[in-house]
C-alpha cells in the first residue's frame, strides 16, 4: 500500500475539495460528532472560501488514488482569535500570527498506521506562525492524541451546535510532535 502525500496552497488544493467532502462526511458520521447532511453542506460551501485565506495549506494523503487523510488550516492574524471564545488568549499568543488548524481526519480503516500523525507533522513543518491553534471536541479520541503531543488548553468556544470545544494551543517554536 503507497501512501501519496501531497501539500497543497490556495486554491491550488481546489481539486481535492469534492474527496475532501466526502472523507469530511464519512468521519463526522461516526460518534462522537454524529453530524448530519446540514454540516456536510455547511463545511462544502464554506472550503473554497477557507483556501483564499492567508496561509492555507492543505496536506493530504491517497492511496490507490482515494482520499484517506488530510490536514488543513490557515494564518490566523496578529490580534485575532476564535470568535466564539470564551477567552481571550494569553497576551503572547494573540500578539502574534497563529496557524488555525481547520480539519485533521483520517479514514477509520487507515487510523492506527501514523497516516494522522504524518499528516499533521506536514502541516506543521517549516510554518512562518510560532504558534498553532485548533478547536477540538472533548469529546473525541483526537482530544487525548492532541494532548499526548503538547498542545494545551487555553479556552473554550461555545458553538450555536454541538459541545463547548477545547480551545488548543501548540508553541511551533519547541520540538516537533509525533
Amino acid at each position: 500500500m503507497a501512501l501519496i502525500y501531497t501539500t497543497s496552497h490556495g486554491q491550488d488544493a481546489a481539486p481535492f475539495f469534492g474527496p475532501l467532502v466526502d472523507l469530511y462526511e464519512c468521519v463526522y458520521a461516526e460518534p462522537p460528532y454524529e453530524e448530519g447532511p446540514d454540516q456536510v453542506a455547511r463545511f462544502r460551501d464554506c472550503l473554497p472560501g477557507e483556501a483564499d485565506r492567508l496561509g492555507f495549506t492543505l496536506v493530504t494523503v491517497a492511496v490507490d488514488s482515494s482520499l484517506v487523510g488530510a490536514a488543513y488550516g490557515w494564518t490566523m492574524p496578529t490580534g485575532d482569535w476564535w470568535t466564539r471564545a470564551d477567552a481571550d488568549p494569553p497576551a503572547e499568543i494573540r500578539a502574534v500570527a497563529k496557524l488555525a488548524v481547520m480539519e485533521w481526519i483520517v479514514h477509520p480503516h487507515h487510523r492506527g498506521e501514523g497516516v494522522g500523525a504524518e499528516l499533521m507533522r506536514r502541516l506543521l513543518a517549516d510554518r512562518p506562525e510560532r504558534y498553532a491553534t485548533l478547536a477540538s471536541d472533548p469529546r473525541s479520541r483526537a482530544r487525548q492524541v492532541y494532548a499526548r503531543n503538547g498542545w494545551r488548553q487555553v479556552g473554550t468556544s461555545v458553538l450555536p451546535w454541538g459541545p463547548p470545544m477545547a480551545l488548543l494551543v501548540l508553541d511551533l517554536g519547541s520540538e516537533p510532535v509525533d
